[in-house]
């Protein structure tokens, strides 16, 4: 893979986890911050997969189906908390 692509797509990844992180700080409501935050989780398992294939490295690709998970379960737990708990 040419460096040139490399570089445009970490400078795009690198760019978007930016703008999450900005979104997750300045969000006017609860629910704006949860999607930032899932935004931002998803873009870092993104750069996970990335690197792994770049280094050849497979067990990144487990680490970052580990953080995907654990991810979902926690906007899941937001969501649950945003939505007023258990009833």
């Amino acid at each position: 893979m040419s460096n040139t692509f490399t570089s445009i797509l970490f400078g795009l990844l690198g760019g978007g986890l930016l703008l999450a992180f900005i979104r997750l700080l300045k969000g006017q409501h609860g629910t704006d911050r949860a999607v930032a935050l899932d935004t931002a989780t998803l873009i870092s398992t993104n750069l996970l997969v990335f690197i792994a294939f770049l280094e050849g490295r497979s067990m990144l690709v487990d680490v970052a189906l580990v953080y995907s998970v654990l991810s979902f379960l926690g906007v899941l737990a937001i969501a649950r908390y945003l939505d007023g708990g258990l009833r």
